[in-house]
């Protein structure tokens, strides 16, 4: 099965150096870090999950490779593969964006571990958000496949609720990262609704509104008919 996906020197010269990056820094930190680190933060920073240094250096790399494998493979399998073609650059520019953001939780993580003094809570949850904006604002350039965008019973059935649901859903997200950067300086109840209540409603809200949207469009087709 062929993949629809081309890639060459300058397509995985980016996220190759980030794999290098993650397995350099889990070398060099190896021998410095103290047996038990810290695996688990709560969202304002504290700690509350430990495990060996051997876990932290192998879990991350291991994470990145299998999403760096997971994100060149999938389109090989997808039935929609051949729209792959349509937003391939796009693709490409989540995938290394996802790296990106995984390694500089690991860098975080790992820094914090060796004793640095880093608010490890302002910076994942930032760096999420910022993620989450950016990819909001790819959001409008992805075509119906089965791996990744909003993916409902009714966006995989057509182009035109798909389009329109990741429209509304590429705003919802980028208000969402925004909220998550701004999340830790705010009160205990108002950042864990942020956190939590934020996903729910961008989940529920942009299910319901692409089964409205799919029964809309089925109705106009029946009319016509």
């Amino acid at each position: 099965m062929k993949n629809p996906i081309k890639y060459s020197l300058a397509t995985e010269i980016w996220p190759i150096f980030i794999l290098l990056m993650t397995l350099g820094l889990s070398y060099w930190s190896y021998l410095r870090l103290p047996a038990q680190v810290i695996t688990h933060w709560n969202f304002y920073g504290q700690a509350n999950g430990w495990s060996s240094r051997e876990f932290h250096v192998i879990f991350f790399p291991a994470i990145l490779m299998a999403m760096y494998a997971l994100f060149n493979l999938m389109p090989k399998f997808d039935p929609h593969r051949e729209r792959y073609q349509e937003f391939t650059g796009v693709y490409q520019k989540i995938r290394n964006l996802i790296l990106l953001t995984l390694f500089i939780v690991f860098v975080a993580a790992t820094l914090v571990n060796l004793g640095y003094a880093l608010n490890i809570g302002v910076i994942v949850t930032s760096t999420i958000g910022l993620m989450m904006i950016i990819l909001g604002n790819y959001f409008d350039q992805l075509k119906r496949n089965s791996f990744i965008g909003i993916r409902t019973p009714w966006t995989l059935l057509s182009d035109n609720v798909w389009d329109k649901t990741h429209h509304l859903g590429g705003r919802l997200f980028m208000l969402w990262g925004l909220g998550l950067i701004i999340a830790p300086w705010l009160t205990p109840p108002a950042a864990f609704a942020i956190l939590l209540g934020g996903i729910v409603v961008i989940v529920i809200w942009l299910s319901v509104y692409s089964y409205l949207l799919y029964k809309q469009e089925k109705n106009n087709k029946n009319l016509v008919l």
